[in-house]
């Protein structure tokens, strides 16, 4: 089970373009060299998805936590497959050199490892949907972030519309447009973690049947 790319995909999924509508149709002054203004009325500008989820300080923590989770999930089900793997293989040596004292005991340790094989399956779903839910809480609070910070600063430049950048979504962009690095610099700047560490993510544990 690998969760790093699957991770990645729904965290740039989760910056979605945020729209400001404009006031009113008077011309304003462009606040910054990176704001332009179209046909006389309408400012926009644009942020880069890779750079955020790269350098803002908040994904980095977060994609930490989660790639360390992932991992020992892979570890903790791949311990689980190799025991399962293990006692499948004595048991089909047992069978073949004629251990089993009866038909009934043979039945009966068959019978665990489907046990065994059956709780491998459960484990799996339970520990791949912790990350699922992880990585939502996640998605939500980076997009959360994001459009707080982005409706304060918009007060000040006044655009009529900030757009995404992510991959070819935008096939063609004026650099005097991009304000990432504005943007990054006051995420980290307003980024302040509760007693200076990343609040992790905890995901509802559900008993496992047995």
């Amino acid at each position: 089970m690998k969760t790093k790319f699957f991770f990645r995909s729904m965290a740039l999924a989760a910056v979605v373009a945020l729209t400001f509508s404009a006031c009113n149709k008077q011309e304003e002054k462009p606040t910054s060299e990176n704001m332009k203004t179209v046909e006389g009325s309408m400012k926009i500008a644009y942020v880069e998805v890779d750079s955020i989820m790269e350098k803002y300080t908040f994904c980095k923590e977060y994609k930490a936590i989660l790639d360390s989770r992932s991992k020992k999930v892979d570890n903790e089900l791949t311990a689980q497959q190799q025991s399962l793997e293990k006692a499948a293989q004595a048991f089909q040596n047992k069978l073949q050199n004629n251990g089993f004292t009866s038909r009934d005991e043979a039945e009966k340790q068959q019978a665990a490892l489907v046990r065994q094989q059956q709780n491998l399956e459960s484990s799996a779903q339970r520990l791949q949907s912790e990350l699922l839910q992880q990585t939502d809480e996640f998605n939500k609070a980076l997009h959360d972030s994001l459009q707080h910070f982005l409706e304060v600063y918009n007060k000040d430049k006044k655009l009529s519309m900030i757009l995404t950048k992510q991959g070819d979504n935008i096939l063609l962009a004026d650099p005097a447009f991009d304000i990432t690095d504005e943007v990054i610099a006051g995420l980290n700047k307003a980024y302040k973690p509760k007693n200076g560490k990343i609040e992790e993510p905890k995901a509802e544990k559900k008993e496992e049947k047995k």
